[in-house]
């Protein structure tokens, strides 16, 4: 019985429905296998956005602690549909390359495909810490 109660609780990722869920900040469908993202509480409750930067500020909006989350997880540009923690991934920012919400922001899962990306579109290549001070909210 106990085994049973802790493997409910515990926090585990949960597939995009993509065309059917709608973001938890800005409420548009999550269509682009190269954007959506989540968030996982340490409670297990997920939450599910169409662009990173829908999710960051869904975290400042409702001014939730990042500490307090099991789990953040992205598409990628080069494994689109497939979940990737965030602190794994490279966001390029580039005006060459448009993201859902307007602000250039694009994960990619290596760094030797973020230089090629980035050779190519230009931009800056930040890492998970960095990008959350990029993204302005109300974008």
């Amino acid at each position: 019985m106990i085994l049973l109660v802790v493997s409910v609780c515990t926090p585990k990722e949960s597939p995009i429905m993509y065309g059917m869920e709608k973001c938890h900040y800005c409420q548009m469908a999550i269509v682009d296998q190269k954007f959506g993202s989540e968030m996982v509480t340490l409670k297990g409750k997920v939450y599910k956005f169409d662009a990173t930067e829908c999710l960051i500020n869904y975290v400042r909006t409702n001014n939730i602690d990042w500490q307090d989350l099991s789990m953040i997880l992205t598409n990628t540009l080069d494994k689109p549909g497939e979940l990737i923690t965030v602190e794994h991934c490279y966001f390029l920012q580039s005006e060459n390359m448009p993201s859902p919400m307007g602000m250039f922001i694009n994960p990619i899962s290596k760094k030797h495909l973020a230089l090629e990306y980035q050779s190519k579109q230009n931009g800056n290549i930040y890492s998970w810490d960095e990008v959350k001070d990029v993204v302005k909210e109300g974008y």
